[in-house]
């Protein structure tokens, strides 16, 4: 299964992509919050179940639950559904935005099949998100090529035995540790982040000096064929470090910090405040 983030309406949709299947399970949270516009809709959700299950529906019963990232920035079991269920649950959520959601969910399930054809739509797709997100072409190209680079490297820890999950989780923290001082756990909380994409907030700078630290990585995991995870995580250190060398010398020409609290979203909204202009003293 693939999580991944959907955009409708400047709004992020939490959903995973079952291959087996061959569809999109999506977080009903969120799908109740984008229509209603409620602060609760934890709360909205758990009264509409109980309200269908009194009317004898069996809609909810049917309803499944799958790890997806939560606010808190964990995996965490939240109720799912699939297109078909989404477009019957929708049905009992008065709201403007039902129709343009129900085709918003026809588009992303017949987008991820053409996907399935085109691998390069899947690029494609992602810098149209990102630009409806308000992100600058010159950061997306820079965030594309770190996806790139990202899985050249978990490419290079399956071919080594290596888990998914926790061990791969465990070298991240370990490559990030060593470049920019912190965890990526310590790395989110600088940037008053909770479950949004940490590498999604960085800046330019602090993007490519994290892609020198992967693409090391995977060099020198190359170079020296590591055998089991303690020897891949003296490689992943080493690989940080050489990203760690990179951003102290530019931090000694520049005389500024590379890794700060600046995150996408407060650099976002900053840019789309209107300037406020300093009124002009009157003339005497």
């Amino acid at each position: 299964m693939k999580n991944a983030i959907q955009v409708f309406e400047d709004k992020k949709v939490r959903t995973i992509w079952d291959a087996d299947q061959a569809k999109w399970f999506i977080s009903i949270i969120d799908v109740i919050e984008v229509l209603t516009n409620s602060d609760r809709p934890r709360k909205y959700w758990s009264d509409l179940k109980a309200k269908l299950k009194k009317e004898g529906s069996e809609l909810s019963e049917k309803i499944g639950q799958l790890k997806m990232l939560a606010d808190d920035g964990k995996m965490r079991i939240t109720d799912v559904a699939d297109t078909e269920q989404l477009f019957r649950l929708i049905q009992s959520i008065p709201s403007p935005k039902a129709e343009p959601f129900k085709l918003w969910l026809a588009q992303i399930a017949a987008e991820r099949l053409d996907e399935m054809q085109d691998p390069e739509l899947t690029v494609d797709r992602a810098l149209e998100q990102y630009l409806q997100l308000g992100y600058s072409e010159n950061w997306i190209n820079q965030r594309l090529k770190s996806i790139e680079i990202r899985k050249e490297l978990t490419d290079e820890w399956k071919k080594r035995g290596l888990q998914e999950g926790q061990q791969f989780a465990t070298l991240t923290d370990i490559i990030t540790k060593a470049w920019a001082g912190k965890t990526t756990k310590e790395y989110k909380v600088l940037k008053g982040l909770k479950k949004e994409n940490l590498r999604d907030n960085m800046t330019n700078t602090e993007l490519i000096l994290n892609m020198l630290a992967e693409a090391s990585t995977k060099d020198i995991s190359q170079a020296v064929n590591p055998q089991g995870f303690e020897a891949s995580k003296k490689v992943a250190k080493q690989g940080g470090n050489v990203a760690k060398v990179a951003m102290k010398e530019l931090e000694a020409k520049t005389g500024k910090k590379v890794v700060t609290a600046l995150n996408a979203k407060t650099a976002l909204t900053d840019t789309k405040k209107p300037k406020q202009l300093t009124p002009k003293k009157p003339t005497k």
